[in-house]
């Protein structure tokens, strides 16, 4: 398939386009896929259109976005319940970026390594995932396992495997296990929005400093790392389950089958 085709699949699965979808709008690009991987696009609507598009990535171009629509599907709507559960994407840690963190009783970060990707990173990724969450587990393809089995073994953690397959079903090859290690209360601090981390200290200590503007968040942050890294965490965790409360019913209403 050529760059700029799949440039344009791409760009058909991202959120400004899918808010375009559900506002019942549409663009050049997006005419231009229909036409070439639809057929009778002016009988269907954009629904069934979007479901044919999404067969093409399914079949010829696993990229990353239908490697998490997946994980969405078949642990969000598949296991758990989207109304206990909360996933987060592209989330900063360190100097990496989360491709996926689901949050339940536990938070998993899930790293995606796609059949478009390398494992030159993995190593550093993991290591930085580990400094914010507990459990870290790599989602990949089969023929990817052994070479990913080699990466994980010199990493020595207890990082799960799951191997996306041909047919769509997600394979479990060891479940990721509890690791505290390398928790890091900086790195988690700037995982937190303003109000996030107010909301913990005000909880913990039963007031916010009073200091001026300029001093304030280094004095928050004080407060936070003084915090015992159990329980900040788990103080984390229940602040983080709760961010994505107000998407859950735009995403139950349009997530792809």
């Amino acid at each position: 398939m050529e760059t700029n085709k799949m440039s344009n699949l791409n760009r058909i699965f991202t959120r400004n386009m899918l808010r375009h979808f559900i506002d019942g709008k549409t663009d050049n690009v997006y005419s231009s896929v229909v036409r070439r991987y639809t057929s009778n696009a002016d009988q269907k609507n954009n629904r069934e259109l979007i479901s044919e598009i999404y067969c093409e990535l399914k079949n010829n171009y696993r990229n990353e976005y239908f490697y998490k629509n997946t994980l969405l599907n078949k642990l969000l709507l598949g296991v758990h319940s989207v109304n206990t559960t909360t996933a987060l994407t592209e989330v900063a840690i360190a100097k990496s970026k989360a491709d996926f963190v689901l949050i339940n009783g536990k938070a998993v970060v899930y790293e995606i390594k796609t059949e478009l990707d390398n494992l030159d990173r993995l190593s550093s990724q993991i290591d930085d995932y580990y400094k914010a969450f507990d459990h870290v587990a790599v989602v990949t393809y089969e023929r990817n396992l052994q070479q990913l089995q080699k990466v994980l073994e010199s990493i020595d953690k207890p990082v799960g495997i799951y191997v996306l397959r041909k047919n769509g079903k997600l394979g479990t090859v060891r479940k990721p296990q509890r690791y505290i290690g390398d928790l890091d209360k900086e790195i988690i601090f700037k995982l937190l929005r303003k109000s996030e981390y107010e909301s913990i200290i005000a909880q913990w200590y039963g007031y916010l400093p009073e200091v001026t503007q300029f001093k304030y968040y280094a004095a928050c942050k004080k407060l936070f790392l003084q915090i015992p890294i159990e329980e900040s965490y788990l103080y984390v965790l229940r602040i983080l389950k709760k961010r994505m409360q107000l998407e859950k019913e735009e995403f139950v209403r349009f997530h792809t089958n």
